[in-house]
């Protein structure tokens, strides 16, 4: 299955919902890179060299990384959404529809 990393804005709750679905979700703070301000295109590094698809709410930034350099393990970037249950839904079958291959790939989960 995927393995996931999930940078500091996002929502521990969307987390342990894509956990319980079986996913192998790394958080900023579990790995140590919370709360020190790590540019964004260390934190894309960070989760390539760990071989795990980014999970975000910080589109732009990411959009942009995504564009300057494909060469990463997949962005999921995400519109935030306090129904943290269909958000990781929707993140799970936006993977199932990749075939669960997310490398080069920049995902959009957009709220309904």
């Amino acid at each position: 299955m995927t393995k996931l990393y999930s940078n500091e804005n996002f929502d521990f709750q969307v987390v342990t919902a894509l956990r319980s679905c079986g996913y192998d979700v790394l958080t900023a703070f579990q790995a140590g890179n919370a709360n020190q301000r790590i540019p964004d295109d260390q934190v894309l590094a960070f989760a390539t060299a760990s071989n795990r698809a980014l999970l975000t709410f910080n589109r732009l930034d990411f959009f942009g990384l995504h564009r300057s350099n494909p060469n990463h393990c997949g962005i999921i970037a995400c519109t935030y959404d306090n129904n943290f249950t269909a958000l990781a839904e929707r993140i799970r079958h936006a993977i199932e529809r990749e075939q669960y291959v997310l490398a080069g790939k920049l995902i959009r989960i957009y709220k309904p």
